[in-house]
């Protein structure tokens, strides 16, 4: 058994599947994937088939976060659906094989992109890419949760006061330093709830073109990763995110669109992507899309202030990495109040 999350114990690993996963035969490989800051992810190599392990990370952890175990239930559920997700095969939840609970799904090969401008490509297949993306993201809002057995993958009630009275609470337990816009922002948002609209749909959580793998040479998608903060709740949580991973600026942090001539790259402007999308869904429009575009700008300010204190505990999958993304808390929270304002 080990705590590492750079490592595990690859022995014990080889033995559990073995005797729990039909037609594994060794001998394994694993290697970390840099990606999935939040829950380690190994690629675990055979020489007939690869698959993925991902797992919780060791030590003390925040209550309900690093849900690996809802990871393979929503993955499971999807299986067969208009959403392109991994094969699940397995979900151990005894904690004594490698420390923690993990689940075995297989690796899908393909592209992913790390930077939404898309450089490798042409203009033509960039904006395929991103019409795939909008399609992949209309058809999760449009699955049926009670045909698939998700139902009650989430409690009733409004889902943007559930959730800012949640990662508020999640801020509260991480937090390092005073931040007087992550106080004002997380106090107007609770202030200003939208009212319940009645939709109600499975959503990602952490929807953004670096949490899709893409056909090797086409634009197609073939699966959505990170399905951890995946819930029932309210779809335009999930779009609003879209647009704000957009605003953020270009590159390897940012990972953003902020300053881009999109027309000229084949992208879309967020109006044409929004339009896109309520299309597909059958909507007129959106209302209040600032208050959405707020509450996410909040939730990321939440997460990366989680991962901040989980580098500084020493707890982290990427240490160095944490430390540089929780620089971003105070830019979320500015932008957050921004949106709220109409800054966009």
């Amino acid at each position: 058994m080990t705590s590492d999350t750079q490592s595990i114990d690859v022995a014990a690993v080889s033995r559990w599947l073995e005797d729990h996963l039909p037609g594994f035969a060794g001998p394994l490989e694993v290697t970390k994937f840099q990606a999935g800051q939040s829950n380690p992810t190994f690629l675990l190599a055979t020489p007939g088939h690869n698959y993925v392990l991902r797992r919780k990370p060791p030590g003390v952890l925040l209550k309900s976060a690093h849900a690996v175990d809802r990871e393979y239930r929503v993955q499971k559920a999807l299986a067969g659906s208009a959403v392109p997700v991994a094969k699940m095969h397995l979900l151990c939840e005894d904690e004594s094989v490698i420390g923690s609970m993990f689940y075995v799904m297989d690796h899908v090969p393909g592209r992913n992109f790390g930077d939404p401008t898309l450089p490798e490509l042409e203009p033509s297949d960039r904006a395929a890419v991103m019409a795939e993306m909008n399609r992949v993201l209309a058809a999760l809002h449009d699955v049926d949760i009670e045909a698939v057995g998700l139902a009650d993958y989430g409690p009733p009630g409004n889902y943007f006061e559930r959730q800012v009275g949640r990662w508020s609470k999640q801020y509260r337990a991480s937090e390092t330093e005073p931040l007087a816009d992550m106080d004002r922002l997380m106090q107007r948002l609770a202030d200003n709830v939208p009212r319940d609209d009645g939709q109600r749909s499975l959503v990602h959580g952490d929807y953004r073109i670096d949490n899709m793998i893409f056909d090797a040479t086409g634009t197609e998608c073939r699966a959505v990763l990170d399905w951890e903060l995946s819930t029932i709740g309210h779809p335009f949580a999930d779009l609003a995110a879209v647009i704000m991973q957009w605003q953020m600026p270009v590159g390897p942090e940012g990972r953003g669109l902020a300053g881009v001539d999109r027309a000229a790259h084949g992208l879309p402007s967020d109006a044409e992507f929004i339009a896109a999308y309520c299309q597909r869904r059958g909507l007129s429009g959106i209302d209040n899309f600032g208050y959405y575009l707020a509450f996410c700008f909040f939730r990321m300010a939440a997460i990366i202030q989680g991962v901040l204190k989980r580098a500084l505990d020493g707890n982290a999958s990427n240490p160095e990495h944490g430390k540089r993304l929780g620089q971003y808390v105070p830019v979320f929270a500015r932008h957050g109040l921004e949106a709220l304002d109409g800054g966009r």
